[in-house]
């Protein structure tokens, strides 16, 4: 078993090297192919206007100045010496619930490996400390065994998973969930650089969510691991009629 790992908190990340830890202990082979620095909203963005340059940190391991889809392009097409069993991109310092997982680079570092034909699962944990991480180990660990273990793993499909920011002995299980609705209100704002010129930061802001109580941010209030099937087709099947009813000639 050969397990790729990515994330896009860079390659420093506490939640990166846990990550590695853990699949260190589950697979045979273990590579790391990771950003040089944080990709946070990185999104599937590819760098394609300058010369990638990866740098070895250590026989399986490779820090890259690009995104993370950068990283497994890279990784499976020039790194790799053959194609990884899995990709685990993670573990992100934040979550990634609701439409995040649109502007996510932890989510699209394992959404390009299914790009590739190849599982995976994105790990987040819904908090800004990393270091609550070193609790969830036995947790981070089941998921991992239940990655692995082919029945359990459909083609086609990646899992969206977010940690709440408790301690692991409170978390109460895990659940399987539907994407929320997230709203950031006031998460644009206009300022003056030391020079007078007009600048703007996009970032931060009033938070809101709402969705059913199958929903994962419902599952993250909880106290419980919120699991989230994921697919890359965004094809919208259920209005496909309706569009094609449409007088599309003019």
């Amino acid at each position: 078993m050969k397990i790729l790992v990515t994330n896009d908190d860079g390659i420093h990340a506490f939640g990166l090297n846990l990550l590695k830890e853990v699949c260190s202990a589950v697979a045979e082979e273990v590579w790391v192919v990771a950003p040089d620095r944080e990709q946070s909203g990185a999104s599937r963005s590819v760098t394609l206007h300058k010369p990638l340059r990866p740098v070895r940190r250590g026989e399986t391991e490779f820090q890259v100045d690009g995104t993370p889809t950068d990283c497994i392009l890279m990784a499976l097409g020039s790194l790799l010496p053959s194609a990884p069993d899995f990709v685990f991109s993670g573990i992100n310092h934040g979550p990634n619930l609701g439409e995040d997982v649109l502007y996510s680079g932890t989510v699209a570092g394992a959404m390009e490996g299914l790009a590739q034909g190849i599982p995976g699962i994105a790990l987040s944990l819904a908090g800004r400390h990393g270091e609550m991480l070193e609790g969830d180990r036995d947790w981070i660990e089941t998921l991992v065994k239940l990655a692995i273990d082919r029945k359990r793993f459909p083609p086609g499909m990646l899992l969206n998973v977010n940690i709440p920011p408790i301690p692991g002995h409170e978390i109460k299980g895990m659940r399987v969930t539907t994407l929320g609705k997230r709203v950031y209100e006031g998460a644009l704002v206009d300022a003056e650089d030391r020079w007078g010129r007009r600048v703007h930061w996009i970032g931060g802001g009033k938070l809101s969510w709402s969705g059913g109580d199958d929903c994962d941010f419902k599952a993250i209030e909880d106290g419980f691991i919120s699991i989230t099937p994921l697919h890359t087709d965004l094809t919208d099947y259920s209005h496909l009629e309706e569009v094609r009813g449409w007088d599309l000639e003019g």
